[in-house]
């Protein structure tokens, strides 16, 4: 199973695993594999807690920090946080406001006591993103930035560089590859519609072998839809040189998701998944619920492009994970998720998860070599 990547990056198993909790990505690097916090959502001083509370963790062992700047977006070329903040929330409609706060009203989610206001842009931009990078190179142990929207600016590729780390991005067309690969990016992930938050519409299986004949020799990560050890023999036989999970580590018991969450994603199908733009303003693959379906209506207010409509969501955000356990309040949750929630019906330790990948992928390649085998017996 090992690779290139794993030379470079110093581990085990090219598992790569993105999470936005650091129980598990600490975990994930300790037992082979790399882990990378999802950075969106932490304040920078946040973020630095986070970071310092991995590094005392992870021992000799590396992860990586997962940034979002979209390549277009509202309010780009502002560049001061709270000059950003202030002319975004101007720009957002009051229907959006209203329509949203009626929605966690009717499904009974209370509000969020007025001492404990919280920012509502928490990343999406250069602005946000670059504190957070700041943040990220002055820990030595974060050994690669990804961004998981489009390629990053070509300053923050050179600083990434300059500081001796790798630059991963996401892509879901082979176009946005080919951009990666120009800009000077280390490491393509490929994800395809399957995987969880924002996807394209290209099936894994067709997108992967695309990609990776595109850019190569570049390093490939395959990602979207792979929850077992076979999945990942399958990526490495097109030729993938590791993956990039998500989803899997949502239901690990070292996950921070609130029981009720938990509960939701154990119990989903994989036809229980849309990809909407009622959080975040852009196609993101999550669980179908009644907050996904009301956006989604002819008669309710059109979702705004990012990261205003994140904007309007954070309240939801909040509060349903603060009051998780309230009746309504998966009804009108953010469960960002891929099909892969379909054979997540488990809960293990982080652990089991990479043992049991790892195993699986041990079985799946030994049995094509034993077809192999047969076949070449039987010349």
């Amino acid at each position: 199973m090992r690779t290139r990547i794993c030379e470079q990056l110093g581990i085990e198993f090219p598992i790569f695993a993105f999470s936005h909790c650091r129980d598990v990505v600490a975990e994930v690097s300790n037992a082979g594999g790399f882990g990378v916090l999802g950075a969106v959502g932490f304040s920078p001083e946040q973020l630095e807690i986070e970071c310092k509370w991995i590094d005392e963790h992870v021992g000799d062992k590396t992860y990586g920090v997962d940034l979002v700047i979209p390549q277009r977006y509202e309010g780009m070329g502002e560049l001061d946080p709270t000059k950003l903040e202030e002319q975004l929330r101007a720009a957002i409609p009051s229907q959006h406001r209203e329509f949203a706060s009626k929605l966690l009203a009717d499904h009974g989610v209370p509000e969020i006591p007025s001492e404990e206001a919280h920012h509502e842009l928490l990343g999406m931009s250069v602005a946000t993103a670059t504190p957070q990078l700041d943040v990220a190179l002055r820990h030595e142990k974060v050994r690669l930035i990804a961004n998981a929207l489009g390629t990053p600016p070509l300053d923050i590729i050179e600083r990434v560089h300059e500081s001796g780390r790798l630059v991963a991005a996401l892509c879901g067309k082979v176009h946005q590859a080919l951009q990666h690969k120009a800009a000077g990016i280390d490491i393509i992930i490929a994800q395809g519609t399957e995987g969880g938050g924002h996807t394209g519409e290209v099936g894994s299986l067709v997108l992967w072998p695309q990609i990776i004949r595109a850019v190569a020799p570049m390093p490939v990560l395959a990602a979207g839809g792979i929850g077992s050890g076979a999945q990942i023999a399958a990526a490495m036989a097109l030729g993938s040189a590791g993956v990039w999970t998500g989803s899997i580590w949502l239901t690990v018991r070292e996950a921070e998701c609130p029981p009720a969450q938990t509960s939701a994603y154990l119990g989903a199908s994989s036809g229980d998944t849309v990809r909407s733009r009622a959080f975040t303003g852009k196609p993101c693959r999550m669980l179908r619920n009644d907050w996904t379906e009301a956006w989604a209506q002819e008669d309710t207010p059109d979702p705004l492009p990012m990261p205003l409509q994140n904007m309007v969501t954070m309240d939801a955000i909040v509060r349903t994970q603060r009051y998780s356990a309230g009746q309504g309040a998966q009804a009108v949750s953010f469960n960002p998720v891929g099909q892969v929630v379909g054979m997540m019906n488990e809960v293990q330790s982080v652990r089991e998860l990479i043992l049991s990948l790892v195993g699986e992928y041990v079985d799946a390649t030994e049995s094509l070599q034993g077809l192999v085998s047969e076949s070449g017996a039987g010349d």
